[in-house]
């Protein structure tokens, strides 16, 4: 995802095409809580529309993810402003918004880094992670699906714990990604 931003910035359309696929699916879900079903998928065009015309304005430095967020914001709160001309509900507006308007854009932000560097983990790592804090098994649950031994599970999850933290704080990427370990 790092490349990703400066690739966008520069007038990359592949980027555009690779922002859309990591980012995309989490966008949409924000979009679809905000907007509903129905109009979530436009909102989501023309949010993308807004990111390419606007990736020359785009600073690298900054999250992608984020930048990508406050468009869709924005993009979500033109149309409930559509949808009601005279009134726009508060509570809606300020379960969109948060405290400062930016709170829920930076939690889906986070959410879209966070599966970005899950999807770079180790298959067996991932799956142990996904399991545990996804579908809320235990790690003797885990060891009984997967037919492994409970240490490795904990192994698995440890290593692919410290290696997601790695991967969110460090632009370099760490040793499991040069060929280091896979279990």
């Amino acid at each position: 995802m790092d490349a990703l931003g400066p690739r966008l910035a520069s007038g990359d359309e592949a980027a555009l095409e690779e922002c859309y696929a990591l980012i995309g699916p989490t966008v949409l879900a924000y979009l679809r809580r905000h907007v509903g079903q129905d109009e979530a998928e436009d909102v989501l065009q023309r949010t993308f529309l807004d990111v390419w015309r606007g990736s020359n304005r785009y600073d690298p430095r900054q999250s992608l993810s984020g930048w990508v967020f406050t468009i869709a914001r924005r993009r979500a709160i033109d149309t409930l402003r559509g949808r009601h001309p005279t009134v726009v509900s508060v509570d809606v507006l300020r379960d969109l918004v948060g405290e400062d308007g930016r709170e829920i854009a930076e939690r889906f932000a986070w959410a879209a880094d966070l599966r970005a560097a899950m999807s770079r983990l180790p298959d067996a790592q991932r799956q142990a992670l996904e399991m545990a804090y996804f579908e809320d098994r235990t790690q003797r649950d885990i060891a009984q699906v997967l037919d492994v031994p409970l240490g490795t599970v904990k192994a698995r999850m440890a290593r692919g714990t410290k290696a997601l933290g790695e991967l969110l704080t460090q632009d370099d990427p760490p040793a499991m990604e040069r060929g280091g370990e896979l279990e």
